[in-house]
């Protein structure tokens, strides 16, 4: 009898559809059905001997929850005989929907699946997982906006490296970090079959989007980098490998129906009975020649516009002209963001805009210094301090942090402006809010906020704590004016102070959208006695002015 390995997850949910992804153990028909009656059915397909599915389901009610199962060969394989989740369910908005409650956050390292202590404390995502699995009609999130480092492709867990040394020799480069195609589905067995955070993503749908761990630490911080990566023996094997697993996991399921069926890789991956040579051959494309891909993807619900940004596979490293994103993809999400008025617009980007301004003058001045700025010597030196710092964000990109500043400004002004433009980001291991000014006369109507959520499940040492709290303090600003000076860069176009935080731990921040009103709530995963963790509300404040 056919198996299912892993899933259900509901990723894409409208009024009246939804697509849920499934991975059995061998080519079989996957099905869907629902309490309500609709339903949905497909053929696996085929990458690297593992079989997928995306479920169109169709005929939703709008405003309504139904219960659904998956069957395999007519089979039902979920919910599980054992189960002792409550049923996963579709829980379609009115149309259009009243009220949009948006769940985010980064950096999620898997618990382990053999017991032992966890170094990182209490998953935000499990927690959540269990209070909802409490109490099916407690709120819950609308969509959850996992912003990247979904698996640690370079930091395996002791479990995952006892797999590894099974199947190659550790003494041989990449090591205990994930080689190829078959590694990278380990990790996210190990990630996504935790029970609680299995059920919780069978249940409330999930966007997601890339960030550096899910392939490798730093990954496109700079030429040299890539080129250096690019003379290893392994390098290829790896990336190749992280963009497939990437597009299966996580991508597809950012898609509509509709956009699945108009998406060519999609249909040539789908019309061999193997379809790993063409999305091999779609990697590659994507790592040699990124600007005629793109992984950046925009969805509406309502009055609420959510644009999602590549910041990692789009990028342009060229010293001379470097940028966060190529011009063609700048050129799209430029054109999303102004495409007619919107209550709200949400950017979605892994890596925080507004960051401490230490850190901010620091990434300018050190992305001065390795153009060239100062000379051959102190290039080479910053390119050293880039990659042992991880000094890569946007103010690194210098023109690029510019044109995102004066697009928010554009989108945020005039009489059809949004209530509010946030930015939505995780990466930096601690969670805060910060909000821009313009100068006296100038800036936009609307409300702009930098809202940080990271970690969910992961840790920062304590001297990396204080480098935060240093960074935005005044001290802290002062000493990264005097790096800014000597790398000869010129000031942001804007000011900006921390309205919020810094907050250490692991955090989910849930936006409420009602309208043009948004309310803004900080939950951390705090641990109990017994082993058991429950989610402590630290923030909760208005967003729209």
């Amino acid at each position: 009898m056919t198996r299912l390995r892993l899933g259900p997850l509901l990723r894409h949910v409208d009024a009246g559809a939804a697509t849920i992804w499934v991975e059995s153990d061998r080519p079989s028909t996957a099905e869907v059905r629902c309490a309500d009656g609709s339903s949905g059915r497909t053929r696996t397909f085929q990458v690297a001997g593992h079989h997928y599915a995306l479920i169109p389901v169709e005929g939703l009610t709008p405003g309504t929850e139904t219960a659904y199962e998956v069957l395999l060969d007519g089979h039902r394989v979920w919910p599980q005989a054992d189960a002792r989740f409550p049923p996963s369910t579709i829980r379609t908005p009115a149309d259009p929907p009243a009220e949009l409650r948006v769940s985010f956050g980064s950096c999620r390292w898997a618990i382990s699946p053999t017991g032992e202590k966890d170094p990182m404390g209490p998953d935000a995502l499990d927690t959540l997982a269990v209070r909802l699995a409490a109490n099916p009609e407690a709120e819950r999130p609308d969509v959850l906006l996992l912003l990247g480092d979904q698996i640690y492709a370079d930091m395996t867990s002791p479990a995952t490296r006892s797999w590894l040394a099974a199947r190659r020799d550790l003494s041989e480069p990449p090591g205990d970090q994930v080689a190829d195609y078959e590694e990278y589905t380990h990790l996210y067995y190990e990630s996504w079959l935790d029970p609680e955070v299995r059920w919780l993503l069978s249940t409330v749908p999930s966007l997601m989007i890339f960030d550096d761990h899910d392939v490798i630490d730093d990954w496109n911080t700079s030429e040299a980098w890539v080129n250096e990566m690019r003379a290893t023996p392994w390098w290829r094997e790896r990336i190749l490998s992280g963009l497939m697993s990437y597009w299966v996991y996580q991508h597809l399921g950012n898609l509509s129906p509709a956009q699945l069926e108009e998406d060519e890789v999609y249909a040539a991956v789908r019309d061999k009975p193997d379809g790993t040579d063409a999305l091999r051959t779609f990697a590659a494309t994507a790592d040699e020649d990124p600007d005629g891909v793109r992984w950046s993807y925009r969805r509406d619900f309502g009055g609420v516009r959510l644009l999602m940004i590549d910041t990692r596979a789009a990028r342009v490293l060229d010293e001379s002209g470097r940028a966060m994103v190529d011009p063609q993809e700048a050129a799209w999400i430029r054109a999303q963001a102004l495409d007619g008025p919107c209550d709200h617009l949400l950017i979605g980007t892994s890596l925080p805009w507004l960051l401490p301004h230490l850190i901010h003058d620091a990434e300018g001045w050190n992305a001065a210094l390795a153009a060239g700025e100062r000379g051959p010597r102190w290039a080479r030196f910053a390119e050293n301090i880039r990659r042992r710092s991880d000094l890569e964000h946007w103010p690194a990109f210098a023109d690029s942090f510019d044109e995102l500043t004066a697009l928010i400004e554009e989108v945020g002004t005039g009489p059809d402006a949004p209530a509010a433009v946030c930015v939505l980001s995780g990466d930096v291991h601690h969670a805060y809010v910060a909000e821009p000014s313009w100068p006296a006369g100038t800036g936009p109507n609307s409300r702009v906020l930098q809202l940080t959520c990271s970690p969910m499940h992961n840790s920062i040492p304590a001297v990396i704590k204080l480098g935060f709290r240093f960074g935005w303090s005044r001290f802290g600003r002062r000493l990264g004016r005097g790096l800014a000076r000597h790398g000869r860069t010129r000031r942001a176009r804007v000011d900006w102070r921390r309205t919020g935080g810094p907050w250490f731990g692991n955090h989910l921040m849930t936006l409420t959208l009602r309208g043009r009103s948004a309310q803004l709530r900080m939950d951390r995963a705090q641990a109990l006695r017994g082993g058991k963790a429950r989610l402590k509300t630290v923030e909760e404040s208005t967003v729209t002015r």
